[in-house]
């Protein structure tokens, strides 16, 4: 399969997770319970049962317990599959994740929340989770047309956390004034006249933090409702905006610094 035509396929949806880190990444958000998701199939590639036999024998053992099979093919019939070149012969067919409503008995005291809209990419989304995720995030609330169709890619970018992080969809706005109400800091990443360098501010729990596309930004409705509106100082003039993924990934980390509980 040619590289662009791999390419184009990385916005179709789509439920094959590839590798290991990816399969491993279901089978442990199943276990702590954020994720219905099922491996239906696993595809291994029967050239590597000598030298992935510690993965062939760990699936096995997976496949009892979790009811999926496991049917040796060659890698040219896994590679077709699959949208990037890392998968080391082995995939994994999978149903739907079906990711909940977010409803105000879903909240948690003291929780650190992320909306994430308008990242035009389904790799950028994974690279934001991967961050959010290392950085405590209690959960991250989409729109209910979000990158979580596209499973494989996001999953792999991610390094898995897609999978293990408690998500949520809901109308963006509502979510806010919901978190609100229960005492909710909300912070809105954006550069404007209202808007205050991140250094200058110190972001407490229970947070809420969005983050907008670099092309679309945050509506005005969301804007208008938070209580800060936080920028990124940059270190020399420079008129691009970072991607939605990195500032995510800085944001994610002064926060995390700001609640960092010393022992």
């Amino acid at each position: 399969m040619s590289k662009i035509k791999k390419e184009s396929q990385k916005f179709i949806p789509s439920n094959i997770l590839e590798g290991m880190i990816s399969i491993k990444a279901v089978l442990e958000g199943r276990s702590i319970g954020v994720n219905n998701r099922k491996i239906e199939k696993i595809l291994f590639d029967q050239e590597k049962c000598k030298s992935k036999s510690r993965e062939l024998a760990f699936l096995k053992r997976m496949a009892g317990m979790h009811g999926f099979v496991i049917e040796y093919t060659d890698n040219t019939d896994i590679d077709a599959l699959t949208v990037g070149s890392t998968h080391g012969g082995i995939v994994a067919i999978c149903s739907d994740r079906l990711i909940d409503e977010f409803t105000s008995d879903k909240i948690k005291d003291n929780g650190f929340y992320v909306m994430l809209d308008g990242i035009e990419d389904p790799y950028n989304y994974g690279y934001a989770l991967r961050s959010l995720y290392a950085a405590g995030v209690t959960a991250v609330i989409m729109p209910p047309r979000n990158w979580m169709s596209a499973a494989g890619v996001v999953c792999r970018a991610s390094a898995g956390a897609s999978e293990l992080f408690e998500m949520y969809t809901a109308d963006l706005f509502d979510a806010a004034s919901c978190l609100k109400e229960k005492g909710y800091t909300i912070a809105a990443a954006d550069k404007s006249d209202r808007s205050t360098p991140l250094f200058d501010v110190s972001l407490q729990v229970p947070l809420l933090l969005i983050v907008g596309g670099e092309k679309r930004g945050i509506t005005k409705p969301l804007l208008d409702i938070s209580d800060v509106i936080v920028e990124l100082p940059y270190g020399r003039r420079f008129p691009a905006a970072l991607s939605a993924a990195s500032a995510a990934s800085i944001l994610a980390y002064e926060i995390f610094r700001n609640n960092y509980e010393r022992t």
